[in-house]
């Protein structure tokens, strides 16, 4: 999974239990809007709001920065082994991109009254959250690859 560049530059590397760890956790919030959401359409988008900020904050500051990133470092890392594994954090920015996009879209669904939308979006999120917390499978960095070939300029 991990990709060099051909510049020369190492890019940032992140222990790959972070981003498994703040999977989880992202899986409970989701769990949790879907749930709200059900009895309290406003009270599911007010959590589906801040998780799409953790998501933005993930997307523009990176795993280093995020705020379950923040967590895993200060209270779980502390307690695991050392680091085996790394992983780049580029595809990482761009899989809380893409958990962003959903979270937004059923940020609106939830707000323009049309929680099926808001349900929908959130279930494609959760989907995502799930597989790369329980599996190590993220979707978001198996796309990254391509959608980083579109963004290079032609020669």
């Amino acid at each position: 999974m991990s990709t060099i560049t051909s510049t020369g530059t190492t890019p940032d590397l992140v222990d790959v239990r972070g981003p498994r760890f703040a999977a989880w956790v992202t899986t409970v919030v989701l769990i949790a809007v879907l749930l709200a959401s059900a009895v309290s359409p406003l009270g599911a988008t007010v959590i589906l709001a801040v998780q799409a900020v953790v998501f933005a904050l993930g997307a523009w500051r990176g795993p280093q920065q995020h705020p379950y990133g923040a967590i895993f470092r200060t209270v779980v890392a502390a307690r695991l082994g050392p680091v085996t594994e790394k992983e780049p954090a580029a595809p990482l920015k761009f899989a809380q991109l893409v958990g962003f996009v959903f979270a937004v879209v059923g940020v609106l669904g939830f707000t323009a009254g049309i929680p099926l939308l808001g349900q929908i979006a959130t279930g494609f999120a959760l989907v995502a959250a799930f597989l790369n917390a329980a599996f190590g499978i993220c979707l978001g960095c198996q796309l990254y690859p391509l959608v980083a070939r579109f963004r290079k300029n032609p020669t």
